[in-house]
């Protein structure tokens, strides 16, 4: 349900997974935890109540995608409901290099090669990262 009153509390794990931008509470709240949610500049915990029109930066995968907060939400709802409660400002640009780095990373090895060597492993996650 949509809170009318701007003032109201709620955690930024909460919301995170609240308007679908982690599938568990648990990946937001370790997100938080390594320092990839990032408001004002600032690193937040996932204790830190979200305000609304609040920005918010999420580091991921070469990039930093940015949300506005434009409502709080409690619970989980729908994803048609939840993008009323979040709109991404992410440049355009980031959101296909993203897509260029997430497609690319899945063709460095041809098929049917094996299991990729420690080396390679971790070159991999150097990509994901």
């Amino acid at each position: 349900m949509k809170e009318d009153n701007k003032n109201a509390e709620v955690r930024i794990d909460k919301w995170l997974w609240a308007v679908r931008i982690f599938k568990t509470r648990t990946l937001a709240a370790g997100a938080c935890d390594r320092k990839k949610i990032i408001i004002n500049d600032v690193a937040v915990k996932a204790s830190r109540i979200v305000k609304f029109n609040d920005v918010i930066f999420y580091k991921q995968t070469g990039i930093t995608r940015q949300y506005r907060v434009k409502g709080l939400l409690h619970n989980r709802v729908s994803a048609k409901i939840a993008t009323d409660f979040v709109e991404e400002i992410t440049p355009d640009e980031d959101i296909k290099k993203y897509e260029a780095i997430r497609d690319d990373a899945f063709f460095i090895r041809e098929r049917g090669t094996g299991r990729p060597s420690k080396k390679e492993r971790r070159e991999l996650d150097k990509l994901i990262e």
